[in-house]
C-alpha cells in the first residue's frame, strides 16, 4: 500500500470517538467528530492548487484528498469549534512511492499552510510528521477492518506542553450522505484543524 492508496481506502464518512490525554495535567478529556475524506487524484485542481501554494511543481504530486470535521470535546468553552476542511497533497520521494512531502493548506495544530513529512510503515500504517514553529506532531492512521481505523496522534510543545490522543474511527454505513460535503460546495481555506 502506498499513501494515496491509504486516502482511497479512507474515502467516506466516519464516526471519531477520541480520547486525550494531556499529559502536564494528568488527566484524560473525551470527545467525538464526524469525519469525511474524499480521495483527489493528481489533475484535482485542488491539489494543483496547494502545490503551487507551496511553491511545488504540481506533477510531481500523485494525489491528494480533501477532509472535514465537525467535533466536540468535553472541556470545550463556549466559543470553541473543532471544525473545518483541509486539503492534502503528496509528493513522494523519487526512490520511495511509500514516503514523502505532505502539503497542506493548514496545519492540524496551528492555522497556516504547512509541509511535513509521511510514510507507510512496515504494518501498512500511514504516518504523518509535522514540525510548526511552535510544536510538532505524529500522527498514525491504521485499518484494524475496512471500515474501523484507528488512530494515534501526540502534540509536543516546544514549552513542555504534551497530549497525546487515540481515536477510534467507524465508516458510515451510506455513502449517499457523503456526497453533500464534496469539495465542490465546501470553499478551500479552512478555520480549523483534523
Amino acid at each position: 500500500m502506498d499513501a494515496m492508496e491509504f486516502f482511497k481506502q479512507s474515502g467516506g464518512r466516519w464516526k471519531s470517538q477520541r480520547t486525550t490525554h494531556h499529559l502536564a495535567f494528568r488527566r484524560a478529556e473525551t470527545g467525538g467528530s464526524d469525519i469525511y475524506v474524499e480521495a483527489l487524484d493528481a489533475k484535482h485542481p485542488k491539489v494543483i492548487e496547494i502545490c503551487q501554494m507551496h511553491e511545488y511543481d504540481p506533477n510531481l504530486a500523485v494525489g491528494g484528498a480533501f477532509v472535514s470535521w465537525d467535533g466536540s470535546m468535553a472541556w470545550d468553552k463556549d466559543d470553541e469549534n473543532h471544525e473545518g476542511t483541509t486539503i492534502f497533497a503528496l509528493i513522494p520521494d523519487a526512490d520511495n512511492p511509500k514516503a514523502g512531502v505532505l502539503l497542506r493548506e493548514r496545519g492540524y495544530a496551528e492555522i497556516v499552510p504547512i509541509a511535513g513529512r509521511y510514510h507507510i510503515d512496515e504494518l501498512n500504517g500511514l504516518v504523518l510528521i509535522t514540525e510548526y514553529d511552535t510544536m510538532s506532531t505524529i500522527e498514525r492512521f491504521w485499518f484494524a477492518d475496512p471500515n474501523l481505523r484507528l488512530r494515534t496522534s501526540t502534540v509536543q510543545r516546544f514549552g513542555g506542553f504534551n497530549t497525546a490522543t487515540f481515536c477510534a474511527e467507524m465508516r458510515h454505513e451510506s455513502e449517499t450522505e457523503s456526497s453533500t460535503h464534496s469539495t465542490s460546495d465546501t470553499p478551500f481555506y479552512a478555520v480549523s484543524g483534523w
